[in-house]
């Protein structure tokens, strides 16, 4: 697999070294050359008041492009999307208060997702801090659980170095969101820039290079085993390992599952890959974690979504559990052999031991391949004529797929279309899945689409949205439209909050409290998504037959000169099969309504 082009690693924080130069700067000043001096390109904000500073020395810089965004919250998922599909920091500004604290929710998910994201904020003056000034918030202190770090900076001089150590440390080790908040006093006053600033950061020393020793003891396991399996998560693509992990994998022809937040990590044409594992994985990659003697965890981290019922989970299996973050490693399932260490750097070296550890006997898995063909021959992924003559959104999205190609960049919203995009979608390169997978955050798509744009002009990129989710934050097709940024967003219109009508099918005896939005078929069609893409400046289409999907999508593929915005009126009745009902053993997947390869019985 050769390098991906498009894909540009993160320009490293400078060196801890004082430099020499002695220019006089104001801390607002201070803020614009630094983001400079750190190769940062493309910013997602809003100003107000008390980031206004920073704001006037913007306008003036030839290297920084500040979009402005519609909401605060899509200048996060903004950021958060061209981080996640370029590999480079994803940098948003807000003001102090309100502007800030919208910007929690996207900060939380970047948490969740390890995106390196810097959030840079404006904050009242120091003297009126603790007042209850107006849109003041501790902002430092509400986003302290969910952030790498939060930096309070109080002092002009204080501003190169808070932001490049909020840079450095968002983009080492696990990835993550780091917020830097600037009083306005701070950002007014004059004080010497020099450069590089001198990082100082007591306690941060991110393991990268494993111990020898937990790799050796890793690669025996895996050769001694007879049914193991590579359980591979997002933090391989965060680490930029998917061309060290084909080499692993296929040196010793295990299977491997890819997660939701790894999708694309290992190609899906490859033999090798038997799906997503999880509450919707399919049926091969479920039963393989189940049954197997061996997990191998390669930045994953055991979430509960993959497990179902923990204490049920892979019962006769022993775990190598691989993870940058020591905090991660025996959190929800015990290491039998824990190796803390950055992806790409353990899976090279666990290569390498492997083959020492088989050259004389390779390992015999022809048994397991056989099992777990047959769950591929028995149980392929696949889905059930609609009945009521409405779209299937599982042929839309993978028609959506199959045009498009594995050169796209495919953003999913949360719920239902989620899961279609993750199973019916074939990815076969690393950042070109994009989703909100730890938070689960309705709203992600359409600005976290338009950062991906950004970051990827050449590629196309298509926002794969449920009508719930486009209603939070389809403003932003305003900054794309302005801004030149042609998206397309794929509105998968079952007329309702789908994944949570499902559970009330599935679990509440079908009483759907509160779950119809009155936007698609037999409705009243409010709000009409075509006349909302019309005000918006986009172009704006409806597909209600299966023969008219296939133009709209290639017309879309066709217009770039606007963003494009497709209501695909979907049938209300589909629903995410296979699924692990929450709370019970990976055994009781279902790949139907009351069917189990497992147990021929309801759960």
């Amino acid at each position: 697999m050769s390098p991906d082009p498009h894909m540009t690693p993160p320009t490293p924080a400078p060196p801890p070294s004082q430099g020499t130069q002695t220019e006089q700067l104001t801390g607002a000043e201070a803020v614009v050359r630094t983001l400079e001096l750190l190769g940062v390109t493309d910013i997602f904000g809003i100003p107000g008041g008390a980031i206004l500073p920073v704001y006037d020395p913007l306008m003036d810089s030839s290297k920084l492009r500040h979009i402005l965004v519609r909401h605060e919250q899509g200048a996060g998922h903004a950021a958060q999307g061209y981080a996640s599909s370029s590999g480079k920091v994803g940098v948003c500004v807000a003001t102090s208060g309100p502007g800030a604290t919208n910007l929690v929710t996207a900060i939380a998910d970047a948490h969740m997702d390890s995106v390196p994201m810097l959030a840079i904020t404006g904050q009242v003056f120091s003297t009126l801090m603790g007042t209850d000034a107006f849109q003041e918030a501790d902002i430092v202190g509400i986003t302290m659980p969910i952030t790498k770090h939060s930096f309070l900076v109080r002092k002009a001089e204080d501003v190169p170095a808070a932001i490049a150590s909020a840079y450095h440390i968002a983009s080492t080790g696990r990835p993550g969101p780091v917020l830097v908040d600037i009083t306005k006093d701070a950002q007014q006053e004059r004080a010497p820039f020099a450069w590089p600033p001198k990082i100082d950061l007591p306690g941060y020393r991110p393991v990268t290079k494993a111990h020898g020793k937990q790799i050796h003891a890793a690669a025996q396991l895996l050769a001694e085993a007879k049914k193991p399996v590579f359980y591979v998560g997002g933090g391989v693509v965060r680490a930029g390992a998917s061309e060290e992990l084909r080499g692993l994998v296929e040196a010793t022809g295990a299977p491997v599952v890819t997660t939701l937040m790894a999708r694309g990590a290992f190609p899906d044409s490859h033999r090798q890959n038997l799906g997503m594992p999880g509450m919707h994985g399919t049926v091969p990659a479920v039963l393989a974690l189940q049954d197997s003697d061996l997990i191998v965890s390669l930045g994953a981290r055991f979430d509960d979504r993959v497990t179902g019922k923990v204490a049920e989970f892979a019962p006769n299996a022993k775990v190598v559990h691989v993870d940058v973050d020591p905090a991660e490693i025996s959190k929800i399932r015990i290491a039998d052999v824990p190796i803390v260490g950055d992806a790409k750097d353990v899976i090279v070296d666990l290569t390498s031991a492997f083959r020492q550890a088989t050259h004389v006997t390779e390992p015999d898995y022809a048994e397991w391949w056989r099992y777990l063909d047959g769950l591929r021959d028995q149980f392929p992924l696949g889905y059930t004529p609609t009945t009521d003559g409405l779209l299937a959104p599982q042929h839309v999205i993978q028609r959506i797929g199959e045009l498009t190609g594995p050169e796209g960049v495919y953003v999913a919203g949360v719920g239902q279309h989620q899961m279609w995009a993750a199973q019916f979608i074939a990815y076969e390169r690393p950042n070109a899945w994009l989703n909100s997978g730890g938070a689960g955050t309705m709203g992600y798509s359409v600005p976290a689409a338009m950062g991906a744009k950004v970051a990827q002009p050449d590629r196309p990129v298509w926002s794969i949205d449920g009508d719930g989710c486009f209603q939070m934050t389809n403003q932003e097709l305003a900054t794309c439209a302005i801004n030149n940024i042609p998206i397309k967003v794929a509105v998968i219109n079952n007329s309702s909050l789908g994944m949570v009508k499902q559970w009330q099918t599935l679990f509440y005896d079908g009483r759907y409290s509160n779950t119809e939005l009155d936007t698609g078929h037999d409705s009243v069609h409010i709000p009409d998504f075509v006349k909302l893409a019309d005000a918006y400046g986009c172009l704006g289409i409806r597909v209600t037959k299966e023969e008219e999907v296939d133009d709209a999508i290639k017309l879309a593929l066709e217009t770039n000169d606007r963003p494009v915005v497709i209501d695909f009126v979907v049938s209300k009745d589909a629903m995410v099969w296979p699924m692990v009902p929450q709370g019970v053993s990976n055994s009781y997947v279902q790949y139907a309504r009351d069917h189990s390869p497992a147990f021929d019985e309801e759960v």
